[in-house]
């Protein structure tokens, strides 16, 4: 077999919002009124590379809106690449502006939904290389999201790693299974960017050879490790700092750089602003994480330390951030200087992908 040589571009939660659908959220961290100038931009260049395909891992669009999915499917069927698409909880969410999710699939039949009606799918996307695209969104009776494989999914799931179609394989799934900040998992604030199944998925990956997924919803670039097991998530498309990846498969190693969107026409200063954008938006999240576990301070002493950390989600959102704050009091100083980013680098990366080993299958399968 030749060696592996393929090259591809992610980018993530570009939320697409169509001027007529555009809606006014008082603390939101995002620019949707550049999410397609950005977005087009981005698509521009990419382009210009030679590439195999594109990845896009969900929160398509700002609240699943027709015109938005219409559109983005639109431009995505443009490209003279194949793109890949999953949808994120903005994509599906139970509102009455919003598509049904079962119609989801509709929409992006040229974007990895040819063959099925369900909201995950596996095929291939280059020779010898399969795409598995998982949906990790279910709502309870009252709507609040749930970031979970569920068991239909998950039966699927096994019976197609059983298979083994391809010998080289990449995943994608909204939400993160690993923990992109310390202790993640058991923050109120940080849990519910995470799989509630995640644990079982890397164990089932792992154990079909698989130790490698692309996520978003976390709206930061980093790539975090758990037990030989990688977590390429990247940052939204449309906030600070517009950031998106290219990434090049060869030698059972994953070559992955960071892009950004620096400018666009009517906003030549668009890094700059948007960085601004989200520090002026940034303490009422510090609110909530100094007034919640661990550190539970009192709302009065979190309002007063809020404005000394509004660089605190920027720098993380660029990722391979260090922190280093002696100003601050104990223990907030050590809550956020644990929050430095832990290798391997966040926007330029060397990650090992090696081919899995596919064994002879019984004679039943």
């Amino acid at each position: 077999m030749p060696a592996l040589v393929c090259r591809f571009a992610v980018l993530s939660d570009p939320h697409i919002t169509t001027p007529e659908t555009h809606r006014h959220y008082p603390h939101r961290l995002h620019r949707l009124e550049y999410s397609i100038p950005i977005l087009e931009t981005t698509l521009e260049r990419l382009a210009q590379q030679s590439l195999d395909f594109l990845l896009i891992p969900g929160d398509l669009t700002q609240h699943g809106e027709p015109a938005n999915h219409a559109w983005l499917a639109h431009r995505l069927s443009q490209l003279p690449f194949p793109s890949y698409v999953i949808p994120g909880n903005h994509d599906i969410p139970p509102d009455p502006g919003a598509i049904a999710a079962a119609e989801f699939p509709r929409y992006y039949r040229q974007q990895g939904y040819r063959h099925t009606d369900e909201l995950y799918y596996a095929q291939e996307i280059a020779p010898g290389v399969g795409l598995i695209g998982l949906n990790s969104n279910q709502f309870d009776a009252q709507g609040n999201l749930i970031g979970r494989i569920d068991a239909q999914q998950w039966q699927w799931l096994e019976t197609v790693l059983e298979a083994q179609f391809w010998p080289h394989t990449l995943v994608m799934v909204h939400h993160n299974i690993c923990e992109h900040l310390p202790n993640q998992s058991r923050s109120i604030l940080g849990q519910r960017y995470l799989l509630e199944n995640r644990l079982e998925l890397q164990q089932l990956l792992k154990k079909h050879g698989i130790h490698l997924v692309f996520t978003g919803h976390l709206h930061v670039q980093d790539i975090a490790e758990e037990d030989d097991f990688f977590d390429v998530t990247t940052g939204s498309l449309v906030s600070y700092p517009h950031a998106y990846r290219l990434l090049t498969w060869q030698d059972n190693r994953l070559h992955i750089t960071t892009e950004r969107v620096t400018a666009l026409a009517a906003v030549p200063n668009l890094l700059q602003e948007a960085r601004l954008w989200m520090e002026q938006r940034s303490p009422q999240f510090i609110v909530h994480l100094l007034t919640h576990p661990p550190l539970n301070l009192p709302v009065e002493e979190a309002q007063a330390l809020a404005p000394r950390l509004g660089h605190f989600w920027p720098d993380i959102a660029w990722g391979d951030a260090h922190f280093f704050l002696p100003d601050l009091p104990s223990p907030v100083r050590e809550f956020f200087e644990a929050c430095s980013d832990r290798s391997p680098g966040d926007n330029q990366a060397v990650l090992p992908l090696p081919t899995r080993k596919l064994w002879p299958q019984p004679a039943s399968v």
